[in-house]
């Protein structure tokens, strides 16, 4: 369990220091919309919509951008986007999948490829690498929400499955299909979340030394750097020495 924690933390500290603000609003943007064009566009009503806007507002997206993001999925000019999911080996034979919202298949599998080509990985066929990973909600809360027995408790009383509490903060887990509830239910208790979404969680980890680990960052951050692509997840594992040195 700890190495999943050091997985999240370094995620999460990885997007704070890393993600060009105006490239992640536009994604959080981008699945706002597609949201609310597959369902109802009030997020009371449509848990998907929900979330996306609950992480849009824990990302500090302004309201107008939101409101926007919406309004653009009721009109008739708002772009259709297939969601697909790439799968492959970065670096050191460290499994990756790659979630997109695309206008054009070709163009995004062709840069996927090429990128994962030209940072030493290599691109598979889908559920070449997805057996290494679960389909979790994960809700992550500031250390200061309470002590890791009030956040189990409350964790517990939702229905989630599992927490990790560090100095950095709480990790909660469930099942993907309880993340609306489960979230709805921590808000009530311990109040707005750091950060609610769908994640791959990993069920076996990769451990890198620097050198992996600095060619793997390249794959990730290139792969990051693309709008078609809504996130990137790998099962890798460091040090904290190595996380020093990245």
């Amino acid at each position: 369990m700890a190495g999943h924690s050091k997985w999240a933390n370094i995620q999460h500290r990885k997007g704070r220091q890393d993600a060009v603000r105006s490239k992640l609003f536009s994604k959080l943007a981008k699945e706002i919309t597609v949201a609310a064009k597959m369902g109802d566009p009030d997020p009371d009503k449509n848990p998907r919509l929900r979330l996306a806007v609950k992480e849009a507002k824990s990302q500090s997206v302004p309201k107008d951008v939101i409101d926007r993001a919406i309004k653009k999925s009721l009109g008739g000019d708002a772009e259709n986007y297939d969601e697909i999911r790439y799968e492959g080996y970065g670096p050191s034979g460290v499994a990756v999948i790659v979630e997109a919202m695309t206008d054009n298949r070709n163009r995004t599998a062709s840069t996927v490829r090429s990128t994962f080509g030209k940072h030493g990985g290599n691109l598979g066929e889908t559920g070449s690498v997805a057996f290494m990973f679960d389909r979790k909600g994960q809700v992550s809360y500031p250390a200061d929400a309470g002590d890791a027995d009030t956040v189990m408790m409350a964790a517990i009383e939702a229905g989630a499955e599992d927490v990790e509490s560090s100095e950095d903060g709480h990790v909660i887990w469930c099942a993907d299909t309880d993340l609306n509830e489960v979230s709805t239910a921590l808000e009530a208790e311990l109040g707005e979340s750091e950060s609610t979404k769908l994640v791959w969680r990993p069920t076996t980890t990769t451990e890198l030394d620097l050198d992996g680990a600095q060619k793997l960052m390249k794959l990730i951050e290139a792969l990051e750097d693309d709008d078609d692509i809504q996130s990137v997840t790998a099962n890798f594992e460091i040090s904290d020495e190595i996380m020093e040195q990245l």
